[in-house]
């Protein structure tokens, strides 16, 4: 009798998570780069502070989407060889949809990256919304949720991985390279993303372990 206002509240949840989430992304994209996106840019800005400027570097380096991409490539296939091929697919699909996805709105939306700083990294294309902030919130949120599965780490994996997220994300504005609206609209995509690609793919994952228990049968 429980399970279904159980299920009806997971439901309503899930939903709620889906609105506020977009709604974040259309409020970044909207009132962006704005009077408080540069005060806030300024405020983080470590152009002067090397150490910060060599710390920032190094979280860029891990959100860097190429990286990410071949990274999950990898991941993708050491779970094919443990018996879990599906998982690995789904790991791999979901960052690559996800990174096209954040291309496409840089190219639609053409937002000019700031320009109140010199950028202490290259970078080529437009500035909505952040490609690290969102491949980062894609890749190792999603790797978080497929590897820690049901284990005691389902709580802790995903967190590390949004902090990870938050810290690269950060690391964009502190290199002069992007406003925070741009990071801010890159987590919520990158999390919406996730929400809506890993919820469907589930049945594909409870297959997987479904096909690997009847192997080892």
């Amino acid at each position: 009798m429980s399970e279904r206002p159980s299920r009806t509240r997971a439901y309503w949840s899930f939903a709620a998570a889906i609105v506020v989430l977009a709604a974040v992304w259309l409020t970044m994209l909207v009132g962006g780069a704005g009077e408080l996106d540069r005060r806030i840019y300024v405020a983080l800005y470590a152009g002067h502070r090397p150490a910060l400027v060599a710390i920032a570097r190094v979280f860029t380096f891990l959100g860097e989407p190429t990286l990410l991409i071949g990274v999950s490539a990898v991941a993708a296939l050491l779970l094919w060889r443990t018996g879990r091929g599906r998982m690995g697919l789904v790991l791999l699909a979901v960052t690559l949809t996800g990174r096209i996805l954040s291309e496409a709105q840089k190219y639609w939306i053409a937002r000019p990256r700031p320009g109140l700083e010199p950028h202490l990294v290259v970078v080529k294309t437009s500035s909505f919304p952040s490609g690290h902030a969102t491949s980062s919130m894609i890749f190792y949120l999603a790797l978080a949720l497929v590897l820690a599965g049901h284990s005691r780490w389902r709580s802790a994996a995903p967190a590390a991985a949004i902090i990870l997220s938050l810290l690269i994300g950060t690391s964009r504005v502190m290199l002069g390279v992007h406003w925070p609206s741009d990071v801010i609209g890159g987590w919520a995509f990158g999390l919406l993303w996730v929400l809506l690609t890993l919820r469907p793919a589930e049945q594909l994952l409870y297959s997987d372990t479904a096909t690997d228990q009847t192997a080892l049968s």
